[in-house]
């Protein structure tokens, strides 16, 4: 069992910047896929970012489009945990943010990601 815990999110105003970690315990997220999601009100979760394992135990990076060139996600190893650094933020990154975990390699199938925090709110003023 892996159990993930979000943390950092909060009111920012555009333009400026959060980091969000998302912490694990239970087991090691070695050769886990570690996704952030987000779920603004009245709209359906989305995909935001991965750190997904490779079957050469290499991992990659992905992004929405939409986050591209302004959130970057990382992993601390020794920490057991994923971070997203959020920059340029605007008004529409306003959401409910959450990180979740699977084993192995990416899926874009979200019932696929067993573990899920609870989520962290991050809310973007104009």
């Amino acid at each position: 069992q892996v159990q993930l815990v979000e943390s950092g999110g909060g009111l920012v105003q555009a333009g400026g910047s959060l980091r969000l970690s998302c912490e694990a315990s239970g087991r090691t997220i070695s050769g886990y896929t570690i996704n952030w999601f987000r779920q603004a009100p009245g709209q359906e979760r989305e995909f935001v970012a991965t750190h997904r394992w490779s079957r050469s135990s290499t991992y990659y990076t992905d992004y929405a489009e939409s986050v591209k060139g302004r959130f970057t996600i990382s992993r601390d190893y020794a920490k057991n945990a994923v971070y997203l650094q959020m920059n340029s933020l605007k008004p529409e990154d306003t959401a409910v943010y959450y990180c979740a975990a699977k084993s192995g390699q990416y899926s874009d199938r979200q019932y696929e990601y067993l573990y899920w925090g609870q989520g962290t709110q991050v809310t973007v003023s104009s």
